[in-house]
Parts: structure tokens; sequence; C-alpha cells
């Protein structure tokens, strides 16, 4: 035995269908944590949002389309979503992206967000894309620094999406290299 000390038992790998509950458990989480207990989070089915998070697993609208999980033990503690880019400036054969990367709010900085990017990074260069991009909300500085302290940069793309109740999200487009 190495004098080191005990190390965590962590990994990163393909979601199964069966950590569905898990991911789901993780989302709402990290939604509770960035807007409160609103009744439209309140509102959401968990075994509804599992049986799509599932479905995601087993039968993917495109064969890249790819679910990880962040592990600590048999815990899920992250998640990333990874498939080709669907913007319409992207080439969808060279262009993969990060579509939704959560670590759970109480297991953030141990770790788990750094092997669930090299996992996604990994598994979209598996699956021969050239470049990534992730669109990340204008206002989220921990994940903007967390990202291009990575390597990502933004490209200038910038958009807005709107929610059921009128509000906004402004997102900035991020990529890298896998070439």
């Amino acid at each position: 035995m190495s004098g080191g000390g005990p190390t965590a038992d962590v990994s990163a790998r393909l979601a199964w269908p069966d950590d569905a509950p898990a991911i789901v458990r993780v989302q709402l989480a990290r939604w509770r944590e960035s807007y409160g207990s609103i009744p439209a989070i309140e509102a959401l089915d968990p075994d509804e949002l599992a049986d799509r998070w599932a479905s995601i697993v087993t039968s993917p609208k495109d064969a890249r389309v790819r679910l990880l999980v962040a592990l600590e033990r048999a815990d899920v503690r992250g998640y990333a979503l990874v498939h080709p880019s669907y913007d319409p400036d992207s080439d969808q054969v060279a262009d993969g992206e990060i579509g939704d990367f959560v670590v759970d709010p109480d297991h953030q900085r141990a770790g788990h967000g750094s092997r669930l990017l090299q996992a996604a990074v990994d598994t979209l260069v598996a699956d021969r894309f050239t470049r990534a991009v992730w669109w990340i909300g204008s206002t989220d500085d921990v994940l903007r620094q967390f990202v291009t302290e990575s390597g990502w940069e933004p490209d200038g793309a910038h958009r807005e999406l709107a929610g059921e109740s009128g509000e906004t999200l402004k997102q900035v487009r991020l990529h890298t290299s896998l070439a």
C-alpha cells in the first residue's frame, strides 16, 4: 500500500438506462440551486423525466447521441449529453456539441466535472468529430471559467432562448478543436 492514503472510487462512463432516476435527481438538484423551488420545476414528473433520459440511452435519434455519467462508487454525481451540433452554421459530420453538462451541486469541486469533461471530449473524438461547441449561460461565470481553463474559447456566437413564462436565457457559444 502506498503512503498516499485511500483514493476515492471515481469514474466516468456511458450511462445505462438504470442510471436515469439518478440523472433526474442531479438535474433537479441543479435546477433548484439555479432557479429555486419554482412551480415549473416542482410540477415536473421525475418518472417521466427518467423515461426520457432512459430513451436517450436506449433509442437515440442519432448513433452519436451519447449520455455519460460521472460516478463516485455507484452514485451518479453528474452527467453530460454529447451529440452532433445542430446549429445552422455547423457541420453535423465534423462538429459535436456538449448539449448538457451538470454536476450535482453537493458534489462539486471533487473532480467529477473534470473527469466528465474529459470523457465527453474522448467520446466526441471517438465519434470522429473534429470540433466541439458548447452553449453556456452568459452569466454562468463559474462554468465559463472551468470551460475556458480547459482550453475552450468563445467563437462570437450568441443566442437567447425564450422560456414558457416569458423569461429569456442568454447564452454564448464556446468551441475547441478536437483534431
